[in-house]
């Protein structure tokens, strides 16, 4: 295996830099929780989930239903921990339910 060059970098790290360059983190880490919010809350909560959006390390999940809205609104700490747990990095710093 040949010796990398001080002026290279790996796909991993120019990735990264591209995606904070043109500012497409907060959209890849949104798309990203959409995805696993089915799989950590089931089909039955996403199909009550109208929209979720992250904005400025805030996410705003949009429920349907005001029975589920207030039971979801006593594990916020747990939906944030769990989220950025499976994303690997602390994306999400509040979790705000409407």
């Amino acid at each position: 295996m040949e010796k990398r060059e001080a002026n290279e970098t790996t796909l991993k790290d120019a990735l990264k830099a591209m995606l904070e360059h043109y500012r497409l983190k907060g959209k890849l880490n949104q798309s990203r929780i959409r995805h696993l919010w089915e799989e950590m809350m089931g089909p039955s909560i996403a199909s009550y989930t109208r929209d979720i959006k992250l904005y400025n390390k805030k996410l705003f999940i949009i429920i349907e239903s005001a029975p589920l809205r207030q039971e979801l609104a006593f594990g916020k700490e747990k939906i944030c921990r769990n989220l950025n747990e499976a994303l690997g990095e602390e994306a999400i710093e509040e979790v705000i339910i409407r």
